[in-house]
């Protein structure tokens, strides 16, 4: 519950979001499996919350994903291989008992 409420104070106050502001909904359906309705009611009960907001809160944190440039340009140098270092393990453990 802790974790939600820092996400959700994160998205506040990353995105000008009051919670005075009125959110449009549409109301829609989906075919679910029956297993993964049963699934996300038992994990939205632990929460002490609805279906509906439960669902919802879940699909907004898939969405809200994007990695910034930063993260993009590592992810990047990364997956190019270029300026890759040797790691020597040998003595890994002096290492970060030197930090």
């Amino acid at each position: 519950m802790i974790a939600f409420i820092t996400q959700m104070y994160y998205f506040c106050n990353t995105n000008n979001f009051t919670m005075e502001t009125t959110i449009t909904r549409k109301q829609t359906s989906f075919r679910l499996r029956a297993d993964l309705i049963n699934k996300l009611r038992i994990e939205a009960k632990k929460e002490n919350r609805s279906l509906n907001n439960y669902v919802e809160s879940v699909l907004m944190a898939a969405l809200d994903h994007t990695p910034n440039k930063t993260t993009i340009k590592a992810i990047q140098e990364a997956e190019s291989g270029k300026d890759l270092e040797t790691l020597d393990l040998s003595n890994f453990k002096e290492y970060i008992a030197s930090l």
